[in-house]
C-alpha cells in the first residue's frame, strides 16, 4: 500500500499525526489479538469436552438400548434456548442460559418406571449438545475476529507505521534540500550584488 504525500508541511504534520496514531494502537491491538487468540483454545477447549461428555454419557447410557424403543419420542421437546450475548476481548459471543422443555404429562402407573429417569437423560444429552454447539459458534466468532486483529496488526506494524516513517523521512530530506539550496541561492545572489557594487565603486 502505496501512501500518498505531498512535499509540504502540511502534508508532514498529517503523516506525523498518521503514524502516533498507528503506533498509539497497535500495543492495544496486540494485546487483543493475545486475548482473541487464548479464547479461542479456551472455547474450542470447552467445546471439545462437551462433546466428548455427551459421546461418554450415551455410551454409559448403552445399557438402555433396548429400552428405548419402548420410550416415547415426542415426550420431550425442546420449546425454546436462551442466549445472551458475552462480551470477550471486546467481541460478542453467545452465552447459553437456559433451554426450555416441553415435558408431555405420562401416566406413571402405566408407563415403565424408568421413564422419569429416560426424561432427565434426555434433557442431559440435548444440554450437554447444545452447550457444546454454542461454544463452537463461540470459538468461530472468536477466530474470526482474532485473524481480522492479526490482519490489521501486519498491515500497522509491516506496511504503515514503516511506511509513514519513510515518507516523513522523504519530505524531511526534501524541505532540507530546498532549504539548503535556498541558503546557497541566496549567498550566490548576495555575492552577486557585493561584485556589481565592487564594480560600480571602481
Amino acid at each position: 500500500m502505496a501512501i500518498k504525500f505531498q512535499y509540504n508541511k502540511t502534508s508532514l504534520t498529517n503523516l506525523g499525526k498518521q503514524l502516533k496514531v498507528r503506533q498509539k494502537a497497535l500495543p492495544t491491538l496486540k494485546n487483543k489479538e493475545s486475548a482473541l487468540r487464548s479464547s479461542v483454545l479456551e472455547a474450542k477447549k470447552e467445546s471439545e469436552r462437551l462433546t466428548s461428555e455427551l459421546e461418554a454419557s450415551l455410551k454409559r447410557y448403552d445399557y438402555l438400548a433396548a429400552l428405548w424403543n419402548e420410550f416415547d419420542p415426542g415426550l420431550v421437546r425442546i420449546v425454546d434456548v436462551d442466549l445472551r450475548t458475552v462480551k470477550v476481548a471486546g467481541v460478542k459471543t453467545p452465552k447459553l442460559d437456559e433451554i426450555h422443555y416441553e415435558i408431555t404429562p405420562f401416566n406413571a402407573f402405566v408407563k415403565p418406571a424408568w421413564y422419569a429417569d429416560g426424561v432427565a437423560i434426555l434433557k442431559e444429552l440435548s444440554r450437554l449438545g447444545i452447550e457444546s454447539e454454542v461454544f463452537e459458534e463461540k470459538r468461530r466468532i472468536l477466530e474470526f475476529q482474532r485473524k481480522k486483529t492479526t490482519q490489521k496488526v501486519n498491515l500497522y506494524e509491516k506496511v504503515q507505521i514503516p511506511g509513514y516513517k519513510e515518507a516523513i523521512r522523504k519530505i524531511k530530506r526534501y524541505m532540507e534540500d530546498e532549504e539548503n539550496l535556498s541558503k546557497a541561492s541566496s549567498k550566490i545572489v548576495k555575492s552577486r550584488h557585493a561584485a556589481e557594487e565592487e564594480e560600480e565603486q571602481a
